[in-house]
C-alpha cells in the first residue's frame, strides 16, 4: 500500500501543478456558464428573421399570415406576397438557386376544393435543415387558422388575443424550469468532458513512461499492479479535485443567478444533491473508463496508436449523447431506465435523470452496484494486460496475443 501511495502522490503533484490544470479549472466553469446562460438568453430573445415569399390567390389568409410572420411574438421575417401561378414559381425557383437574392424559401397556399376544409400549405426552402423557418411557419399558420376560425364564430379580436396569449406557469417550490434544465444540460456536457479527459490522461501517462523506459526502473521496486493502482488513484484524485472546484463554482453561480433572474424564484439552478451525485458518478466513471484506458495504453506504443483505439472509450459516450433527447423528453420511460442502468452509461444518463427527474432510490443504488461489479471485472482484465503490455515494445499486439496475456499469472 505504501508503494501505491507514493505513485499516486507523484501523479497527483505532477498534474496539479501544471498550467493546463490551472487554466482548465478556472476557464471551463466560466465558458460553460457563459455558453449555457448565453444560449438560453439568446434562445428566448432571438426571432426568426428569414426572407420568404407567400404565393396565394389574394386571400385574406395570406395577408394575415404575412402580418403574423412579420410582427409576431417569435418572428420578425421579411415576407413578400406573390400571385399563385407557374411563372411566379419558376422565378422564385431561380432566386433560390442564387444565394445573393437572399430568399430562403416560398410558401404556396393552395385553396381547398371544399370551402369548409383547410387550404394546403406547400413550402420549398433553399435548405432542408432550416428548422427555424419551418418552426416559425408552422406556428404562424396554426395561429392564423385559429384566429380565422374564432373570428368566423363571432369572437372579437381582443377576446381572441386574450385567448391566444402565452400562459405563464409559476414554480414557487422549484424555481424556473428553463434555468434548471440548462443547469442539468451543462452538467451532462461537463461530465462527458471530464470522463474523456481523465481517462485519456491515464493512457497517455502510461505511454509517456513506456516510451521513456521509466517503467523498467520502477518495476525493480514495485509490482505492475501497484503501479497501475497508483496511477489510477493519482490521476483520479486530480479529477476529483478539479470537479469539486467546478461544482463549488457551479453552486455559487447558481445562487447568484437565483437572486438575479426574476423567474428563478430564489432557487439555485444547481442543487447540492446534484453536485454530490456529480462527484460520485465522476469517481465511478473515472475508475470504469480509466481501467479501459490503462489496458489500451499498455497495448500501444504511441499517441497515434492510442487514437486508433480510443473508440472503445468514445463509443459508449457517443451512445449517451445519442440518447440525450429521448431521456430528457421522458426520463421515467422504460428506455431511459434501462439505458441509465447500463454501467457505461450510468454516469451520464442516471446523473441526468437525477437532475431533471426523480428516479427511484433503488435505481440509483442498482446503478452504483452494477458499476462497481463492472469496475472490478475490467480492472481484473486490464491489470493482466498491463502486467505484460508495459514491457512490450515495437510490434503492436493483436487480439490472440492479448488473450494469451490474460492467461499469464
Amino acid at each position: 500500500m505504501h508503494n501505491i501511495w507514493l505513485i499516486a502522490r507523484r501523479e497527483y503533484r505532477e498534474r496539479i501543478k501544471t498550467r493546463a490544470f490551472l487554466i482548465a479549472t478556472l476557464l471551463i466553469p466560466v465558458l460553460l456558464g457563459g455558453l449555457g446562460f448565453g444560449s438560453g438568453f439568446l434562445a428566448q430573445r432571438t426571432k426568426a428573421s428569414a426572407h420568404i415569399a407567400i404565393l396565394s390567390d389574394g386571400s385574406v389568409l395570406a395577408q394575415d399570415l404575412k402580418h403574423e410572420l412579420e410582427q409576431g411574438k417569435d418572428s420578425n421575417m421579411r415576407v413578400d406576397l406573390e400571385s399563385l401561378d407557374d411563372a411566379t414559381v419558376a422565378r422564385l425557383n431561380a432566386q433560390l438557386k442564387d444565394s445573393k437574392q437572399g430568399l430562403v424559401g416560398y410558401l404556396r397556399v393552395v385553396p381547398p376544393a371544399d370551402p369548409q376544409s383547410r387550404p394546403r400549405f406547400i413550402y420549398r426552402g433553399r435548405s432542408a435543415s432550416d428548422i427555424g423557418t419551418d418552426t416559425a411557419l408552422k406556428q404562424a399558420i396554426k395561429s392564423v387558422l385559429m384566429r380565422e376560425k374564432l373570428t368566423g364564430r363571432g369572437m372579437g379580436l381582443k377576446d381572441i388575443d386574450a385567448m391566444l396569449a402565452p400562459v405563464e406557469i409559476e414554480n414557487p417550490e422549484t424555481g424556473d424550469t428553463t434555468a434548471a434544465f440548462f443547469g442539468a444540460y451543462i452538467m451532462f456536457i461537463l461530465m462527458y468532458m471530464v470522463i474523456m479527459l481523465y481517462s485519456m490522461n491515464t493512457a497517455r501517462s502510461i505511454i509517456e513512461e513506456k516510451s521513456s523506459r521509466i517503467f523498467e526502473v520502477l518495476l525493480s521496486t514495485i509490482t505492475p499492479e501497484e503501479l497501475l493502482a497508483g496511477k489510477i488513484l493519482g490521476v483520479g484524485a486530480v479529477g476529483v479535485t478539479q470537479t469539486s472546484i467546478w461544482m463549488s463554482a457551479a453552486g455559487l453561480l447558481g445562487v447568484y443567478f437565483a437572486g438575479s433572474l426574476s423567474g428563478s424564484g430564489g432557487h439555485s439552478i444547481v442543487t447540492v444533491p446534484q453536485m454530490l451525485f456529480f462527484v460520485l458518478y465522476f469517481i465511478f466513471a473515472f475508475l470504469l473508463y480509466s481501467s479501459i484506458a490503462a489496458g489500451l495504453g499498455a497495448t500501444t506504443n504511441s499517441e497515434q496508436e492510442l487514437q486508433q483505439l480510443n473508440m472503445f472509450l468514445v463509443l459508449p459516450l457517443f451512445c449517451c449523447m445519442m440518447s440525450l433527447l429521448t431521456v430528457i423528453k421522458s426520463p421515467d420511460s422504460t428506455f431511459a431506465k434501462v439505458m441509465s442502468l447500463v454501467p457505461f452509461f450510468s454516469p451520464l444518463l442516471m446523473n441526468l435523470r437525477i437532475s431533471i427527474g426523480t428516479p427511484q432510490p433503488w435505481e440509483i443504488a442498482l446503478s452504483f452496484a452494477l458499476m462497481s461489479v463492472s469496475i472490478v471485472a475490467i480492472l481484473w482484465v486490464s491489470s493482466r494486460i498491463y502486467r505484460v503490455g508495459i514491457l512490450m515494445y515495437g510490434k503492436k499486439p493483436n487480439l490472440p496475443e492479448i488473450l494469451r496475456w490474460l492467461k499469464y499469472s
